[in-house]
């Protein structure tokens, strides 16, 4: 009979048993601390939870209705020894986990360079970090790797032992970069730039996603992440550098577009500072970057030349898949024109001046309800309210 009781116990733990504890064994510096942060503020909280679970046990069968020893004391109200282990506890504990929370944010900041490679190890001044700019797509991953020259989608490789310095960005919507083995989860937002920092501390196969959820190809959103020496390194270096594909900025426009699913491939050149022109949506040569667009602004704009800057582009996200406002086709503004001219080509089309502030919003070619429609409503004066109170 016990172990029958115990028979769903096991099948739990067996399930269980199958579950990737990556969060909670790491191989990077970066996310073992996190994970210690975890086990801290963890431990915490259970100096309370646990108290109170036995507590709550103990209570239930020592004040039973049934028990003898329980003394009643009717007139009971206070204890100073209650009041100060209620209030006293849980404000240390909420200045300790304070404490240890506002430390390991500053020094687990993911724009902040790492100090060292492992808890015993501080970094060299002499170490290069490994620089790898990160695309996020629609939906598929893209590195970029400026030291080297080289590109790949849905996998990327780095040292052991060697720091990290990500740059990130997306194309369309937002998402989120993470490699659980190795450091926290970080966003990647179009027309921005982000940045992490990380460190893997051994060899091994692992695995990255996105933890944004991004649309109907989210869940093939992965790459492998490979840990390898230095040896390693190199042989995936040349593996890119023997490819015959090269990403230029027609090959990137051709990448962008949706895709799900997309198989590994590395690119043996890059064209040049292909992430900054991604970050400013300028990829295509024909459309201004924001950098240029906001240098301009702040020396007081355009002017009617602005208007050349509103030509949509292919591979603009609505454009793209057929939603966009003012149809697929490129559009161009052919006139300006006043608000009086603007008021008068409404009236024209509608046969109705412009609404103002002042009239009452109504369904469009629906009739205006009249008093006939209104359900009568009776009212009162004060004198008369007074009396029926």
């Amino acid at each position: 009979m016990p172990f029958v009781r115990l028979t769903p116990l096991l099948l739990l733990a067996g399930f269980l048993g199958g579950c990737n504890m990556v969060v909670l064994d790491p191989s990077g510096d970066v996310a073992a601390q996190q994970r210690n942060l975890i086990y801290i503020a963890t431990g915490l909280m259970l100096l309370v939870i646990i108290p109170v679970m036995v507590l709550t046990v103990v209570f239930a069968i020592r004040y039973r209705a049934s028990s003898a020893k329980a003394r009643y004391e009717p007139e009971w109200d206070h204890s100073t020894q209650i009041e100060l282990a209620v209030w006293a506890v849980p404000l240390l504990i909420i200045i300790a986990l304070g404490a240890f929370t506002w430390a390991d944010t500053h020094l687990l900041d993911p724009y902040r360079p790492l100090g060292r490679i492992d808890h015993a190890t501080p970094l060299a001044e002499e170490v290069e970090p490994l620089e790898v700019e990160v695309v996020s797509l629609d939906w598929k991953w893209l590195f970029i790797l400026p030291q080297y020259g080289i590109a790949s989608v849905n996998e990327l490789a780095a040292p052991v032992d060697r720091p990290i310095s990500f740059k990130l960005t997306s194309t369309s919507v937002m998402n989120a970069f993470f490699v659980p083995a190795l450091a926290g989860m970080i966003y990647t937002m179009p027309g921005m730039e982000t940045t992490l920092h990380g460190v893997i501390n051994a060899p091994g196969e692992y695995e990255g996603f996105s933890s944004n959820y991004s649309g109907a190809g989210f869940s093939k959103m992965r790459f492998a992440f490979h840990g390898v020496d230095e040896a390693g390194f190199d042989a995936w270096v040349q593996k890119a550098r023997d490819s015959e594909a090269t990403l230029d900025r027609a090959t990137y426009l051709a990448l962008e577009r949706p895709s799900e699913g997309v198989p590994v491939e590395l690119y043996n050149g890059v064209a040049e500072n292909l992430f900054d022109l991604i970050v400013n949506m300028c990829v295509d040569p024909g459309k201004m970057c924001m950098s240029e667009m906001m240098a301009i602004d702040a020396r007081g704009g355009l002017g009617l030349a602005g208007i050349h800057n509103t030509l949509p582009l292919t591979y603009d996200k609505f454009a793209r898949r057929g939603t966009a406002v003012f149809g697929n086709e490129p559009s161009y503004v052919q006139s300006l024109c006043t608000k009086e001219e603007a008021m008068a080509g409404l009236v024209e089309r509608d046969g109705a001046p412009m609404r103002d502030r002042f009239t009452p919003l109504a369904g469009r070619g629906l009739p205006r309800p009249g008093p006939s429609a209104m359900t009568p409503i009776r009212t009162s004066s004060l004198p008369d309210l007074l009396k029926n109170l």
